[in-house]
């Protein structure tokens, strides 16, 4: 009942985030657009892999198996829903005026970010999951890399918009969704060594966030 009732909210947000993002399409006007448009170009890519990984997390929420093992108390629950959902505030505050260049910065970084984050969730596949929880240790891919590249691949996504909404206040909710996280990558960490032996040796020869630094 526990993972139904995990599964059906989730399932809800990206399915309805999937059929918003795909109703853009439908008026996307591209008659006054130059052909070398690089911004409007990478905006139209950014929208398309962001419409992918919302959409992929509606297929593994449907495929991911029950969970073996979980973060228990309250606060590891708090930090994962903060973790994930707090940055859709910052969409709330005026979008600043941006240079050329600044633009292109934040397009850019959002397309990098969402891309990677659909490669690394595919990955992921049947393990992905909102709460620290145990489905099954996954290492290959990006993840023989880092130990949380969906994490940092959000996080590349999530500062190219923030760069769009740059203000005192925004720059408060990304710090705390930043705290949120690295408490959310402790809890998952911490259920992984207690499930999977084999996970220590991972943990020491893999880099948690940027190879060679952290």
């Amino acid at each position: 009942m526990y993972d139904l009732l995990m599964r059906l909210p989730l399932l809800v947000w990206a399915s309805f985030s999937t059929v918003k993002q795909l109703r853009w399409f439908v008026y996307i006007d591209i008659r006054n657009k130059s052909p070398i448009d690089f911004v409007y170009a990478v905006h139209i890519a950014m929208r398309l892999s962001t419409t992918a990984f919302l959409a992929l997390v509606a297929a593994v929420v449907i495929l991911r198996t029950r969970p073996s093992g979980k973060a228990s108390g309250l606060e590891p629950r708090i930090a994962a829903l903060v973790g994930s959902f707090l940055t859709y505030g910052i969409a709330l505050f005026p979008r600043r005026e941006l240079s050329l260049p600044a633009e292109m910065v934040s397009a850019t970084l959002m397309l990098i970010g969402t891309a990677g984050a659909v490669v690394a969730l595919s990955q992921l596949g049947r393990s992905f999951s909102i709460m620290a929880e145990t489905r099954q240790l996954v290492t290959r891919g990006a993840y023989r890399l880092v130990r949380h590249p969906l994490y940092l691949t959000e996080g590349i996504a999530i500062f190219g918009l923030f760069i769009q909404f740059a203000s005192v206040w925004t720059t408060l909710l990304l710090a705390v969704q930043i705290a949120c996280q690295l408490r959310r990558m402790h809890y998952e960490e911490m259920v992984l060594s207690m499930d999977f032996p084999q996970y220590h040796l991972y943990k020491q020869n893999t880099a948690r966030l940027i190879p060679g630094i952290y």
